[in-house]
């Protein structure tokens, strides 16, 4: 009997340990139009965890997001990475963004970005290419939500994948 107890410790055990350690790499990102401010309005959430991860990784700097320890600096880093790995194309053309901020909900960091000066009777198309965090993790999803003028489109964007559109 005892055996048998120590084969199912040696075999089952570990199972159990790596099912608890696998983590989920996803970002959510909204992307919506507002006809009052004529700008595109996208809020994008990611766990502070993988940012501070992704921000070590890449610049070397120990990102305290989310913490009493957050600086100015952290915020400049924060910006600096998200226009490196996120754009916006409108009709076919990259454009600029203004990183309006970001704020904190329970383990998320939610960034604000709006393209303004954008006519709903001049937007024909827009295009998310999202690779957040696909530089550290190679099974990370970023899933897109647009809302633009009654059209809704969805899509999970993958490091092989990191485009979605919509056609208005």
């Amino acid at each position: 009997m005892k055996i048998v107890k120590s084969l199912f410790l040696l075999i089952i055990l570990p199972l159990f340990a790596f099912a608890g350690a696998h983590k989920f790499y996803i970002s959510v990102t909204n992307v919506d139009y507002s006809q009052k401010d004529e700008a595109v309005q996208i809020i994008t959430r990611v766990f502070i965890d993988d940012m501070n991860t992704v921000l070590k990784e890449r610049y070397g700097f120990p990102a305290k997001l989310g913490s009493d320890q957050e600086s100015d600096l952290d915020k400049e880093y924060l910006e600096k990475y998200l226009r490196t790995k996120f754009l916006v194309e409108i009709n076919g053309e990259t454009v600029k963004y203004d990183f309006i901020g970001s704020k904190y909900d329970s383990d998320m960091v939610l960034c604000y970005l709006e393209v303004p000066n954008i006519p709903l009777k001049d937007l024909k198309q827009i295009a998310i290419e999202n690779e957040v965090l696909t530089d550290i993790y190679d099974d990370q999803q970023n899933v897109v939500h647009m809302n633009i003028n009654g059209k809704k489109k969805s899509h999970v964007l993958v490091k092989s994948r990191p485009k979605g559109m919509l056609n208005l």
